[in-house]
């Protein structure tokens, strides 16, 4: 029978499973969000995530998921009569495209089949041929589970067409990728903190260019809730623009002390460790759905080479152990299945939910 308070233990590509010492965060005694004791826990946390994301520039907490930031990018640096490329491989980038739509901007599309990466020469060649404001690309595709080669892209963008804002939709990358926002030139990047920062859901970190800043500035109808330059004045004084979900900005000020304390190598190569244990899983019992160079070191999506009832395995693995991973997203439900491996989920986590797999399919 389903009961909400006593959920299973998440193996999907987020919410992920969120440690008992990471709940007690948010149980703290609140703060007054304009008080010296909140602007207190915002510098220090802000102050980390920019050690753990090798930036000097802007960072901005959001009471939102992610796709807010979708359109907060769009709308605070990209002018009506402008045009954005974007760059589509799976269910996620293919919805920011839409939200692009929605603002009223130009769009045109690089499409690939779900599944395959989008390459710096792919973009290259559109932007060779257009003129255009502004760039998106998803770091991390969620529903496919394939890592663009980002490095390849930014090299090339900063190369070749450096006045091209690029934004970087980073949600199931963050933490547990690779991502020095300065190196890498990027102009916007955001993630929630359901995914590899491992707490629960209700806030985005978004990381936010100088010279993003300063294009928004002259960027008319901002709105209110996500206008950039509301959040810069109220960040100077290490406050949101509007009242913060506090208890969550707690528990992320604990995450990021942890992330600190190992090093983000060592986070990168823990993340990797488990990314090569589950393909090889995959690739022993099932097949890997993208080419497995751009396969995601936090979450792996399965080809369901065998046919199985993926909800009914889902099903039976939740009702013996009380766990789930992952069926296929939108058109891929059952032709696929997916197994996170972010955040706090462990090595010893893993082996234990595949060998659950392994029984459930026998």
């Amino acid at each position: 029978m389903v009961d909400w308070k006593n959920p299973p233990r998440l193996f999907i590509p987020g919410p992920v499973k969120v440690d008992d010492d990471v709940l007690q965060q948010l149980a703290r005694p609140t703060l007054g969000h304009r008080g010296k004791e909140y602007a207190q826990l915002q510098g220090e946390t802000v102050d980390m995530l920019k050690k753990i994301f090798f930036t000097e520039q802007n960072v901005f907490l959001s009471t939102s998921s992610a796709s807010g930031i979708w359109e907060a990018a769009i709308r605070n640096c990209v002018r009506e009569d402008e045009t954005v490329l974007c760059t589509m491989c799976g269910a996620f980038s293919d919805k920011w495209a839409d939200v692009v739509r929605s603002c009223g901007r130009g769009v045109d599309e690089l499409k690939v089949e779900w599944g395959q990466a989008i390459t710096a020469e792919m973009i290259d060649e559109k932007l060779a041929g257009g003129k255009y404001a502004a760039v998106t690309l998803v770091y991390n595709e969620t529903s496919t589970g394939l890592m663009n080669p980002v490095e390849d892209i930014s090299k090339m963008m900063k190369e070749k067409y450096p006045d091209v804002l690029v934004f970087v939709d980073s949600v199931s990358a963050m933490v547990g990728l690779p991502l020095k926002f300065d190196e890498l030139g990027w102009d916007i990047t955001f993630a929630s903190v359901q995914k590899a920062f491992a707490i629960p859901p209700g806030l985005a970190v978004a990381l936010v260019s100088n010279r993003a800043l300063e294009k928004s500035a002259g960027i008319p109808n901002r709105g209110y809730y996500f206008d950039f330059q509301l959040w810069a004045k109220s960040a100077a004084k290490n406050q949101t623009l509007s009242t913060p979900n506090i208890p969550h900005i707690m528990a992320l000020n604990y995450q990021c002390a942890k992330l600190v304390k190992e090093g983000m190598e060592n986070v990168w190569a823990r993340h990797e460790e488990m990314g090569d244990f589950v393909r090889g899983w995959a690739k022993e019992n099932f097949e890997l759905f993208c080419e497995e160079k751009y396969a995601s070191n936090t979450l792996t999506t399965i080809k369901n080479t065998k046919g199985i009832d993926v909800a009914k395995t889902i099903g039976g693995i939740q009702e013996k152990h009380n766990t789930v991973f992952g069926n296929g997203y939108g058109a891929l439900k059952e032709k696929a299945f997916r197994v996170a491996h972010m955040g706090d989920i462990t090595m010893d986590d893993l082996k234990e939910l595949l060998g659950w797999i392994d029984d459930e399919i026998k």
